[in-house]
């Protein structure tokens, strides 16, 4: 398995017989890795309806033909424009062709602006995702909450992607703690650097990690993990 980070939230797994993508956000991201034209998906994994998480979803979707999973009323959104979709709500988990997929409590808002209106999205989820015997955690945006701890007391997490950026999600310090509540193998961050609002030093919060017994890696965008690295 090919895990790369493709700069943002945005996060690519080729299992070999699937790919999936994680909250594409590519044109228009100054951080982005590659063409939202040339990424290949059989799903599109979202966590919520903010523009830099769903940015390119329709124009993928519309190429590839993948199915769009994500919250209820964020998946209606994308099927009444004709895309195939499935909806599923927190707690819920389904188990897909790739493997299974469980969507979690994330703290953070979710919607769409259309003609300067913010249309409601349903609720921010994180997603579990269990698939070729280990489990990937990805956070999307979220403040720390305390249920972090039954995700990690539930499940073995051996990848989690966390968002580090502040201002609108955790930062360093509650990230670090998120890991910890966790039990996460390995951590990347996710979601920082990519605005001005959002500097924060991965390579720092990856020392930060180590001190604390968890390994991480900041990537950069167009870097990936094998899976053989987290057995």
């Amino acid at each position: 398995m090919k895990i790369t980070y493709l700069g943002h939230s945005t996060v690519h797994i080729d299992t070999g017989d699937y790919k999936l993508l994680i909250d594409p956000f590519i044109t228009g991201n100054p951080s982005s890795s590659g063409k939202a034209d040339s990424i290949q998906a059989d799903y599109i994994l979202l966590t919520h309806g903010h523009s830099d998480h769903i940015g390119d979803a329709e124009p993928i979707a519309r190429r590839t033909g993948a199915e769009i999973v994500a919250i209820v009323e964020l998946a209606n959104y994308f099927a009444n424009k004709g895309l195939k979709t499935s909806g599923l709500n927190l707690g819920g988990s389904f188990p897909f062709p790739f493997g299974r997929l469980r969507l979690t409590p994330a703290l953070h808002t979710s919607s769409i602006e259309v003609e300067g209106t913010n249309i409601y999205m349903g609720v921010p989820a994180g997603i579990v995702l269990e698939l070729d015997g280990l489990t990937i955690y990805h956070a999307g945006d979220t403040a720390l909450f305390s249920d972090m701890k039954l995700i990690g007391e539930r499940r073995r997490i051996d990848l989690a992607f966390l968002p580090i950026g502040d201002y609108f999600t955790m930062g360093p310090e509650d990230a670090l703690t998120a890991a910890k509540w966790l039990q996460a193998r390995h951590v990347v961050p996710i979601h920082y650097n990519t605005f001005g609002l959002i500097q924060q030093d991965g390579d720092l919060f990856v020392r930060t990690l180590k001190e604390s017994g968890i390994q991480g890696r900041a990537l950069m965008p167009g870097e990936f993990i094998q899976s053989s690295e987290l057995e």
